[in-house]
């Protein structure tokens, strides 16, 4: 098995402390050997990095930084869950919802940050179905709205 939080570290990535619920729902549901990843977005110490829309705010390159930043404090929900990342068996399905001006239609390249970067932590087991989807708009003025489906490894239960 590879060690995922070494990974990390070799990557030069720390993970932000788990972002906090903005509203009255919680950030994970554990269901038998299945995690699901309620919506997160690209804030850090709760203040939003990035606002906008993708294609008119934000430039593509700024669209993939915001779904990095988005996945790292998903991966930190992962790791408040269930201590560590190397409970992770695999992950399933990323969702990245992307706030984009009227015309952009670049969404899967957004994506492409979070997915990009999940491979390099995880390996194959970071290879994932997924959604990139348009949206009008998200909570806040958040320009990425991500959600994950992850498996976890049976011994953490």
């Amino acid at each position: 098995m590879m060690d995922y939080e070494n990974r990390l570290h070799e990557l030069g990535v720390a993970l932000p402390p788990a972002p906090k619920p903005a509203a009255i729902y919680i950030p994970v549901v554990r269901t038998g050997n299945l995690l699901f990843l309620s919506g997160i977005i690209p804030s850090v110490d709760g203040t939003l990095r990035f606002s906008g829309k993708v294609g008119r705010n934000l430039t593509l390159e700024e669209g993939r930084e915001a779904a990095k930043v988005t996945l790292l404090n998903a991966l930190a929900v992962i790791k408040a869950e269930c201590g560590s990342l190397n409970a992770v068996s695999r992950i399933v399905r990323v969702a990245v919802h992307v706030a984009s001006a009227e015309g952009f239609s670049e969404q899967s390249k957004v994506a492409d940050g979070a997915s990009n970067l999940l491979v390099e932590i995880f390996g194959e087991a970071g290879r994932h179905a997924r959604l990139a989807l348009g949206a009008a708009e998200l909570p806040f003025s958040a320009p990425i709205e991500l959600e994950m489906i992850v498996e976890i490894r049976a011994d953490q239960g």
